[in-house]
């Protein structure tokens, strides 16, 4: 009790983004170093800045240290939106830390199930791989097997409220290059665009999706034309607009991102669209 109370004390705060970016690893771990992930959180860093967000930017941290970050961060309070970008070499469930120790995604989002994020807006971006496949863009039928069950196992440790962005599909390789990863540059870009800030959260991260699937294609000898589908999983039961500006794209001065439409007659009616 003591400890909360003492969080609660150093006093909230609207909007509040964590970045965590690893780029170089120990020696020895057989982890290569990912040029361009400085670069995207400097992107990040000044993108979520201009939309109002505290930013807190951490780079190379070990896999303690990330799990010790977010067990404090999940009990720091927030008034509208918590923010956080996981940028690493990863596998299905989890990202590596500086030390090539696994840090589970599971156990991160479950952290966040605390008081303190208690109906607030909650969005994580995860720039990692989910597996060594690489995406020819074709198009097939779904299918349900042992291990899709398994992954959507891992998916009940989200809590209610939140958004999560992978750069990729289940088992699939997440592009980087020395320019910056094609997901959190097109995440950042689409922001910065004029009116797309002001878009419903879920509605902004399927325009994301929609452009890097339909637009980036991987170039070289080994990687030409392969491509990318990042994938959302959304938890949310409200509304939110956790980038926009206030008073516009439905949302009224001092309305939060957390607050849900409950009158009709603030609800906007959507000419059919590209989303």
């Amino acid at each position: 009790m003591l400890q909360l109370r003492t969080l609660l004390d150093r006093g909230r705060e609207g909007k509040r983004a964590v970045i965590v970016s690893v780029e170089q690893y120990y020696p020895g771990v057989g982890l290569q170093r990912r040029l361009g992930a400085t670069k995207d959180a400097r992107k990040l860093h000044s993108t979520l800045f201009k939309m109002g967000f505290k930013v807190e930017l951490h780079l190379d941290l070990s896999s303690d240290d990330i799990y010790e970050l977010f067990h404090d961060e999940s009990r720091r309070p927030v008034d509208d939106c918590f923010l956080a970008v996981l940028s690493s070499h990863g596998e299905e469930g989890c990202v590596f830390g500086s030390d090539g120790k696994p840090v589970q995604l599971s156990r991160i989002f479950a952290l966040f199930d605390s008081k303190c994020m208690e109906k607030k807006t909650k969005m994580f971006l995860i720039q990692a791989c989910r597996g060594g496949a690489l995406d020819d863009g074709v198009e097939v039928d779904s299918a349900t097997d042992a291990s899709t069950a398994s992954i959507f196992q891992q998916y009940l440790s989200v809590p209610m409220d939140t958004v999560v962005m992978y750069a990729t599909a289940p088992g699939y390789a997440a592009f980087n290059n020395p320019m910056g990863s094609p997901f959190l540059g097109e995440f950042c870009d689409l922001l910065l665009e004029d009116g797309q800030r002001d878009l419903e959260l879920t509605r902004l991260m399927t325009r994301v999706s929609y452009r890097l699937a339909y637009n980036f294609q991987a170039k070289g000898k080994v990687l030409g034309g392969k491509k990318q589908m990042p994938c959302l999983l959304t938890r949310m039961t409200r509304e939110a607009f956790p980038f926009a500006q206030p008073g516009k794209a439905g949302v009224a001065p001092g309305l939060s991102a957390t607050s849900l439409v409950h009158d009709a007659a603030n609800m906007r009616a959507r000419a059919p669209s590209i989303s």
